[in-house]
């Protein structure tokens, strides 16, 4: 954490900004860095707002000591480095990580697959990110897309923002949680005889630029898909209770998984994930059982499991800092934009969702390569996750849409 400013990250603000200046205060836990001359040019009047400063808070060594022993202490995740075969599952989630624009993941298959123990493993691999201190909804100290009413009101008074590191949230949202919980309350009594809004925040304001993960989407009720596909489509989410009205950003990866034995999805809510990926049960008797014995010794002990496990999370960490701090450098050739754009268009796809999640995809697999530049072959690897759930349905269709999207590529592309 201490190195967050370091030499690097001010070379960073000064390529971003008109010029930067580091300043150190009298705190040994607290550097300053003021930043100067960046314009916000957003919507809802904020156009010309500077950030004149901010305060990065750095944890000492015993609240890094404590860190670690709370995060110990935590009920203990499987390590994702563990997770045996279901690669295509596994890389839609990581290319959410890398690209949150992508628009989240759907997963679908039998139960009994590990989906909800995958999804849940990638706690361990969110990178860590810049919010204002205290601020319930995450709010982003740059960028006023991602702030909260109030903290905008202080960006425009010139107030100083303290700012903290924190690890992307996952938020769970239970089948059974009601609308109240979801989108946050007002406090009518408070508002009435005070006369100030107070707001009680719910899983979304948690979920902003984080993770909302939803098992078992396919049985949510429709009153909460119809509020999620609201949030989606707006970042934003607005609670309007007896003549008050309050809103706040939403904008989170929007990772969903279930049964298709139990229902379908609502196109309207199916089109909102970004990827799609279909997860089988593993048939090769010899993996199975490796998966077994590999369960059974982390039920066994779960932190000398994890322990065996450290080296390559944290290579898959770095990989993913890596990918997710080169990826707005990677390019993709006009022609291959093109050819992807033709196969949707002959595919019948409705929309052009599915143009952009596959350009984004292609250019986050290309980025977790280590690469600069999109290839036929990254197209290839995404773009049936990223088509297959947007085709028409054809009921009388046994092959599965995924390679009907395939086949279309590599007539395209040939």
């Amino acid at each position: 954490m201490a190195s967050m400013f370091g030499t690097s990250s001010i070379a960073f603000l000064s390529s971003r900004y008109h010029s930067s200046q580091s300043l150190a205060t009298n705190s040994p836990s607290l550097t300053t860095v003021q930043v100067f001359g960046r314009k916000f040019c957003g919507g809802n009047g904020f156009h010309g707002v500077k950030v004149t400063s901010v305060v990065a808070t750095q944890l000492n060594s015993a609240q890094q000591a404590q860190k670690i022993a709370f995060n110990e202490s935590q009920r203990p995740v499987y390590p994702f480095s563990a997770i045996v075969g279901q690669d295509e599952m596994k890389l839609c989630l990581l290319l959410n990580v890398i690209d949150p624009k992508i628009g989240g993941v759907m997963i679908m298959g039998d139960r009994g697959t590990g989906k909800s123990t995958t999804v849940r493993s990638l706690v361990d691999l969110l990178p860590e990110i810049k919010v204002v201190a205290g601020d319930p909804y995450n709010s982003d100290p740059e960028d006023p897309e991602f702030m909260g009413v109030e903290v905008r009101e202080r960006v425009i008074k010139g107030e100083q923002l303290q700012v903290v590191f924190s690890k992307i949230n996952m938020v769970d949202l239970p089948l059974g949680a009601t609308e109240d919980r979801v989108c946050g309350t007002i406090d009518i009594e408070k508002a009435l005889t005070e006369g100030v809004k107070a707001f009680e925040p719910g899983l979304l304001a948690k979920a902003n630029r984080g993770i909302l993960y939803v098992d078992e989407v396919n049985l949510l009720d429709d009153h909460l898909v119809d509020v999620l596909l609201d949030s989606a489509a707006s970042g934003w989410n607005t609670v309007e209770r007896e003549g008050i009205s309050i809103s706040h950003p939403a904008r989170f990866i929007l990772i969903g998984s279930g049964n298709p034995e139990e229902g379908e999805l609502r196109p309207q809510l199916l089109d909102r994930f970004g990827m799609h990926a279909q997860v089988g049960t593993v048939r090769d008797a010899e993996l199975r059982v490796k998966i077994v014995e590999e369960r059974a010794r982390f039920d066994k002990n779960p932190k000398v499991f994890r322990d065996s496990y450290k080296a390559e999370q944290e290579k898959l960490q770095q990989q993913i800092a890596s990918a997710r701090s080169f990826l707005s450098s990677v390019q993709i050739d006009r022609d291959l934009k093109v050819k992807i754009s033709k196969v949707c268009a002959e595919l019948n796809v409705d929309g052009l969702r599915g143009d952009i999640v596959t350009n984004r995809a292609a250019k986050a697999l290309a980025a977790l390569k280590g690469r600069d530049k999109v290839s036929a072959e990254d197209i290839a690897t995404v773009i049936p996750n990223c088509l297959r759930h947007r085709l028409r349905k054809d009921p009388l269709e046994s092959i599965d849409s995924g390679l009907l999207v395939l086949e279309k590529f590599y007539e395209v592309f040939r």
